[in-house]
């Protein structure tokens, strides 16, 4: 296990960091010219950064998130 150490400014940058690059996964999935071998590896690496953004984010923000993560 690891710790680190962020003041509230860096968290917010986390927090946008993550939000931004799960969205674009999420446009991504839809796009019919992306092969499905390379979707499968869009669909771990959001499920790898919803699991850091549940860490960042409130609850509420999470569960809109953990709905895209069940319909993926």
């Amino acid at each position: 296990m690891l710790a680190l150490l962020i003041n509230e400014d860096e968290k917010r940058e986390i927090y946008y960091l993550i939000k931004r690059e799960m969205e674009e996964i999420l446009l991504d999935l839809g796009d019919p010219r992306i092969d499905e071998s390379v979707k499968r590896s869009m669909r771990k690496k959001y499920v790898r950064l919803l699991d850091l953004f549940k860490r960042v984010a409130k609850e509420d923000e999470c569960m809109e998130y953990l709905a895209y993560h069940q319909n993926i």
